[in-house]
């Protein structure tokens, strides 16, 4: 029996725990079922209390103290324990059917999908190479305020990349917190990040800030984080790396504001699709009374 889930992911203050509240709140509006998960053991507070939280068999407080490893180094230490003890999570999952969404809620160090085999060992054993046999769907969240900043948005948008190579799974990219750039950015120019192109870094307003600012600062330390961010060799790394994406041409993004429930609803429609939920679920039987409404009395 298949199982479907989404495995919620992006870098810190993407506003995925935030996104996973309103994702079930839009769930219960329209009678679906759905199961959270949890994991991210430095998470403490929640919309909806989560159904399995990583919490419960070891937390990044208890990790960094009995350990003495710093944030990182204690999330990494968290998933390797995890891995070893992959029943705490087949336990709870396993008897779910195919009418829930299982909604993965992941921490957001980015190294743990991009750089460190951790979640992508994670998401074989949940997927149909593991023993769950999930429909997983990775959503990956980046914020849109990085859409300001032109180096951000390609930095953010090539961890993504990452992402989607590392796991092997279908892959929704999402920009979240669009309430917060739509007083600031036009539509017309919103709709030119959807899909990243490297010609967004020709009308980039921090390089026509930075040749200005060279200008005035003629003087300045060569070694400043200024003159680094200003210099020739960053923007030589900032075409490389968008030229690299434009050539994969893997990502492009949806655009979520997560106080709209119908923004929220599209985005599910996208996961829905890419899981296959729907070509899962049976068809439901009709009603006696809806089947045969007329009785024999009626007939005669």
């Amino acid at each position: 029996m298949s199982k479907f889930g989404v495995l919620v992911m992006g870098p810190a203050g993407a506003g995925k725990t935030t996104f996973c509240s309103a994702l079930i709140q839009h769930l219960r509006n329209n009678k679906r079922s759905c199961f959270y998960v949890n994991l991210d053991p430095a998470a403490e507070e929640f919309v909806y209390e989560p159904d399995l939280d990583i919490k419960d068999l070891i937390s990044l407080e208890d990790v960094m103290e009995e350990v003495g490893l710093g944030p990182n180094g204690g999330l990494i230490y968290c998933f390797e324990f995890l891995l070893e003890n992959l029943e705490f999570l087949t336990e709870a999952i396993d008897p779910l059917t195919e009418e829930y969404l299982i909604i993965i809620d992941m921490p957001g160090q980015i190294e743990l999908y991009t750089h460190i085999p951790v979640v992508p060992t994670l998401v074989r054993h949940m997927t149909r190479f593991g023993s769950l046999n999930v429909n997983l769907c990775a959503t990956y969240l980046l914020e849109s305020t990085f859409i300001i900043d032109r180096a951000k948005y390609f930095a953010g948008t090539l961890s993504a990349m990452s992402a989607m190579i590392m796991l092997e799974v279908p892959h929704v990219n999402v920009l979240s917190k669009m309430d917060l750039v739509k007083g600031t950015v036009s539509r017309r120019n919103l709709k030119r990040f959807i899909d990243p192109d490297m010609s967004l870094l020709d009308d980039d307003p921090a390089e026509t800030d930075g040749r200005t600012a060279s200008a005035d600062k003629s003087g300045a330390d060569p070694a400043g984080a200024e003159s680094v961010m200003g210099g020739g060799s960053f923007k030589q790394l900032n075409r490389a790396v968008a030229q690299l994406i434009d050539d994969f041409s893997m990502v492009s993004f949806l655009q979520l504001d997560v106080q709209d429930e119908d923004s929220v609803g599209a985005i599910l429609s996208y996961i829905d699709d890419a899981v296959q939920f729907h070509e899962a679920q049976e068809p439901r039987e009709p009603n006696d009374e809806l089947e045969n409404p007329y009785d024999d009395t009626d007939m005669a």
